[in-house]
């Protein structure tokens, strides 16, 4: 699906107020218009992924779980400056790990050799 500039805004939002909201008693798993966001906090960051109904919640938490592991690997105890400084290095891991929304990669030793690749050709 593509999206406008104000539709992915729209979006953000819509996701940020349902999720930030549940306590800790609920589940990581909510079901979003026709689909379903899991989700993992992380000191004051969420990591979400909107998939489908039917998709195995067990499977995309773990899929969170493995990123903030590479991450926290890549950046030596990742923060959210880290993030926010190196967003291009993040769109990177997320490029080595999905395709097309699909799991690509889940062995961390592969993925941040290519990371490591990708960012001493800089």
């Amino acid at each position: 699906m593509s999206f406008d500039e104000e539709e992915k805004q729209k979006l953000i939002e819509d996701v940020h107020a349902l999720v930030s909201v549940r306590g800790n008693s609920h589940t990581n798993f909510v079901e979003f218009r026709t689909f379903k966001i899991v989700y993992r906090r992380y000191a004051g960051l969420y990591f979400c992924l909107c998939v489908d109904v039917d998709d195995n919640n067990l499977y995309y938490m773990e899929a969170i779980q493995n990123f903030v592991e590479i991450l926290n690997q890549f950046f030596a105890n990742v923060c959210e400056l880290d993030l926010l400084f190196n967003f291009y290095k993040v769109y990177a891991l997320v490029d080595e790990m999905f395709l097309a929304g699909e799991i690509q990669e889940t062995n961390p030793g592969k993925v941040l050799g290519r990371l490591e690749l990708l960012t001493s050709v800089e």
